[in-house]
């Protein structure tokens, strides 16, 4: 009897499927030939064929049940009066027919689609132009692609705009009529710590000494739902989105401009309406006292990283007090288990045009360390004090058994002798990490722990959070940008206010809903660093560079540029001294009659060879 099971297929690059069902001990392989119209992350049923010599299972697709994307950015390739896509999705293995274009649409130029019908694998699925973007190569069209890649818009509608327009003329009596009911911070020294380029301000920091041993810290938050009422265009859209997109060099915020670079924006010297935690501690960062509220604010200072590094080295007491206490609540949450991971962050100094002239890594001070730090008390605290059902969660599980062993065996092949067993524990990579730390292999260590841990998410079920070490946890400090810290916000106000919230299955909804959005935010995030650093890479052609290899596989060597960042691979076909072989244990390439070796972590020096702006990828030989 055929067995037909129902589940969703991934597709990679090269077009082959792989059918995944929590059901399966394994995942089916679908040859390209069988995929009968099936797009990556499409729910399908599909045949199982019969397995050979205990072979990996192998199908084909029956239907596709559910489509997760019918809309592609592409390259227009005009045939007159009709044209085909060429979609920048490398997952997308067929070009769309449209069957019919103007005059306005032309040739090489960028264009949005919607496919509107595929029927059958062997002809071409038919598409409609949603909206032509213009000219390939400029920066503004580079960046709506990558925008509308991702699932995501960069304008609002014109009822949304009108609606925001509303509410500014009558913020100010609005504000007016609830500061009565807030508790009054405005006399309170306030201030923001935010990077140069930023433009909206969700969290601000307080600061009252009460006695020499005895502080009250506030962590104000923007309160985004005094303006955003559930159900709204506004908030309805908000929910869309999830999240604000932080591109190289352009915001596609949440909200519009009006609200989160205005209304709500904890701009300095302005009145804003907040949702706080009020904390009383001492010295050592003992937690004497707890509130939680709405309050109204007035930041009086904006400060960049840099410039409250400057204050504290100077010796301003209030940002002294917080840097100490901010390093004592970092030494005990790495003390219980927290991870310690070191991002490896890049920065792009641009000229006018947008083209990168410079890249850097990112400088971590400790003033990024003291933000980060308030916001995750501030994140435990509402976690441990609203935690009653229901709630939303921000969870991290434990990495998997299987991913583990995997981490283990590719330590040990670069070699780091680690001795993990079958349960990870948060010292144990802690421990790898500093070993590393200043190492040229530190970046690629730090890659690989962070890729064997599971992704964070939002759920109504608590299960804790593996990376911070904490038993409960939540997001509560970023409203503006995460639509995930709107909704706590609304449901904390709920509790606080002894009324009936909505049930936990309206709140789960919403935890699938965002925790996918971060996803689609995070990949479009990658594709504006990558295709920043190609645009740099651009004139280096023909240049020798130090590089080291970050990744081996049967077809080539995968490298990253020293001083650039930037990512390519050395392919396996342009080594023509020896047949090289890999070896999978070990994580290397070995020539077959040299013995040469080409192993992760080696420092080597390459040429970049081409850059292909169009698919973010460089290509490197090796000098």
């Amino acid at each position: 009897m055929t067995q037909k099971i129902k589940g969703k297929i991934n597709i990679t690059n090269s077009g082959t499927g792989y059918f995944f069902n929590e059901n399966l001990d394994e995942d089916v392989k679908i040859e390209s030939k069988f995929l009968n119209t099936a797009l990556d992350g499409d729910e399908v049923k599909i045949t199982l064929f019969p397995q050979k010599n205990n072979k990996q299972k192998t199908g084909e697709v029956l239907e596709v049940l559910n489509r997760k994307k019918t809309r592609f950015v592409g390259t227009i390739d005009k045939k007159g009066d009709y044209a085909f896509l060429v979609p920048d999705d490398r997952k997308m293995y067929v070009d769309i027919f449209i069957p019919q274009i103007g005059e306005e649409v032309k040739d090489g130029h960028k264009a949005f689609v919607e496919m509107v019908s595929w029927d059958r694998a062997e002809k071409s699925p038919e598409g409609k132009i949603v909206k032509v973007l213009g000219k390939r190569g400029s920066e503004k069209v580079e960046r709506e692609a990558i925008v509308l890649e991702s699932g995501m818009e960069i304008e609002f509608d014109e009822e949304i705009e009108n609606q925001t327009r509303k509410l500014k003329k009558k913020a100010s009596g609005m504000k007016k009529a609830a500061i009565k009911d807030r508790r009054d911070m405005r006399s309170t020294k306030t201030f923001t710590i935010d990077p140069k380029t930023a433009e909206d301000f969700d969290d601000a920091l307080s600061f009252k000494k009460l006695s020499d041993n005895l502080f009250e810290i506030g962590i104000h938050i923007a309160d985004v739902s005094f303006y955003v009422k559930k159900g709204t265009p506004i908030d309805e859209e908000a929910k869309k989105r999830g999240f604000s997109i932080y591109m190289v060099n352009k915001t596609i915020p949440m909200l519009p401009e009006v609200l989160s670079n205005d209304l709500c924006s904890l701009n300095p010297g302005e009145e804003k309406m907040t949702f706080s935690v009020i904390l009383k501690m001492d010295k050592k960062g003992n937690i004497k006292d707890k509130w939680v509220g709405e309050t109204v604010t007035k930041s009086d200072k904006r400060y960049t990283y840099k410039q409250a590094m400057k204050e504290i080295n100077e010796g301003n007491e209030a940002l002294s007090t917080l840097n100490d206490l901010a390093k004592t609540f970092r030494s005990e949450r790495i003390e219980k288990g927290a991870l310690k991971f070191n991002t490896d962050e890049v920065v792009f100094n641009l000229d006018d045009d947008g083209k990168p002239v410079d890249i850097n890594k990112k400088e971590f001070l400790d003033t990024h360390e003291l933000i980060e730090e308030f916001m995750l008390l501030a994140n435990k605290a509402v976690a441990e004090t609203f935690d009653g059902k229901p709630f939303v969660f921000r969870v991290h599980e434990e990495p998997e058994k299987k991913t583990i062993q995997e981490l283990k065996g590719f330590l040990s092949g670069i070699g780091y002798d680690v001795k993990i067993g079958d349960k990870v524990t948060s010292e144990k990579i802690n421990e790898i990490i500093d070993e590393v730390e200043g190492k040229p292999a530190e970046f690629l260590v730090g890659n690989i722990v962070l890729r064997s841990m599971t992704k964070a998410f939002y759920s109504t079920k608590n299960v804790g959070h593996f990376g911070l070490a904490l038993e409960k946890y939540t997001h509560f400090t970023s409203p503006i940008r995460r639509y995930a810290d709107l909704t706590v916000h609304r449901l904390v106000k709920k509790k606080l206010k002894g009324r009936n919230t909505e049930p936990a299955d309206h709140y789960e909804k919403i935890c699938r809903i965002v925790s996918e959005s971060e996803l689609r935010a995070l990949d479009a995030e990658r594709e504006s660093i990558a295709y920043k650093k190609c645009q740099y890479m651009m004139d280096k052609v023909g240049q020798k560079r130090k590089a080291i290899i970050s990744g081996i596989t049967q077809w080539g060597i995968y490298v990253r540029d020293l001083d650039s960042f930037a990512e390519g691979m050395i392919a396996l076909r342009s080594l023509d001294d020896d047949y090289y072989v890999l070896d999978k244990e070990n994580y290397r390439l070995i020539g077959k009659n040299t013995n040469k070796k080409f192993s992760l972590g080696d420092e080597i020096q390459v040429k970049v060879e081409d850059v292909n702006l169009k698919d973010k990828l460089i290509d490197f030989n090796l000098v």
